[in-house]
């Protein structure tokens, strides 16, 4: 089935020399899925439906690459003898890239790659090995703050967990709506992670999409934004792990990422869209992966060029 995907770059764009402004970054990752399978071909689904994607942005007032570099870095190699050296191997394919100059999109793969994302994101210069300094924004269905699922720790189902163990500042959760007791616990008790539940933000009467809105405009510091596309509504993404009803609109993620790219107080420093499976009989899912990586990409280079 990998077949069926040519390789190509991100976009379409043809190649250019040099270092990247923009590095797409791939990790066909599948270990832990306890539903659906195919995340190790997300990756590639999506850049071939990124060449779809239409490179104006009004944003930019400019089609994309809009003056940058954008290099589709070959995908990482799938070695290591256990989960833990698949991870390890993970975070030092990602590390060389988050480098301060460089800004990182990663495509997976299931959920599980967060803790490697994380452990990488040390060496970035706003960060230097303290997480402390790191907060997420997690676009997401599940909370993924379990400890473990049928017996491991570093189960899709614990990323939020295992990121976590790293010592970062904040967790910040939108679209949630599918959890265990334990986890809803933790949520409540944990200072340290904010949760905006799916059931609160969707509401016709009394939403509290502008409270979510207001939080992230309030973020400080360098931010990862880590958006399992199962956070959107299942109808936008039918083909992801594990869908689910009651999800965020394509224009809530777009607004998500807006906000928080556009913050005077955060720098968001890398981003990655995961959960990505190929669709049989349509690219509806790969393709809405494929656009919401392209916004983060349009806001992150118009946030660039207004530092500049």
């Amino acid at each position: 089935m990998a077949d069926e995907f040519v390789e190509g770059n991100f976009l379409g764009l043809a190649e250019q020399e040099g270092k990247p402004d923009i590095a797409i970054l791939q990790i066909p990752y599948e270990l832990t899925t306890s539903y659906g399978q195919g995340t190790s071909l997300g990756p590639a689904a999506c850049i071939a439906a990124s060449g779809q994607v239409e490179l104006f942005d009004p944003i930019l007032g400019d089609d994309l690459p809009a003056g940058k570099n954008i290099k589709t870095i070959q995908p990482w190699d799938g070695q290591g003898n256990s989960l833990r050296e698949q991870l390890d191997g993970i975070s030092n394919y990602l590390a060389p890239w988050f480098d301060g100059k460089t800004f990182p999109v990663i495509l997976g793969g299931e959920h599980g790659i967060l803790p490697a994302i994380v452990d990488a994101a040390g060496n970035h210069p706003l960060i230097d090995g303290e997480y402390s300094k790191l907060s997420i924004v997690q676009i997401d269905a599940h909370a993924d703050l379990r400890e473990e699922l049928d017996g491991e720790p570093f189960s899709h189902a614990c990323a939020a967990s295992r990121a976590m163990d790293f010592g970062l500042k904040h967790l910040y959760q939108v679209g949630i709506r599918a959890f265990s007791k334990i986890e809803y616990q933790r949520i409540q008790s944990d200072d340290n992670i904010t949760t905006f539940f799916a059931s609160d933000i969707q509401k016709s009467e009394g939403s509290n999409w502008q409270g979510w809105i207001q939080t992230l405009a309030s973020i400080e510091g360098p931010v990862h934004l880590t958006i399992d596309i199962d956070g959107l509504d299942g109808s936008l993404v039918p083909a992801t792990g594990t869908p689910v009803p009651g999800g965020l609109s394509f224009w809530q993620a777009v607004e998500t990422i807006q906000t928080i790219f556009s913050s005077s107080k955060a720098t968001v420093i890398s981003m990655d869209v995961n959960e990505i499976v190929p669709q049989k009989d349509t690219p509806l899912t790969e393709f809405t992966a494929a656009m919401l990586a392209t916004k983060g990409i349009v806001h992150h280079i118009n946030n660039t060029n207004n530092k500049s």
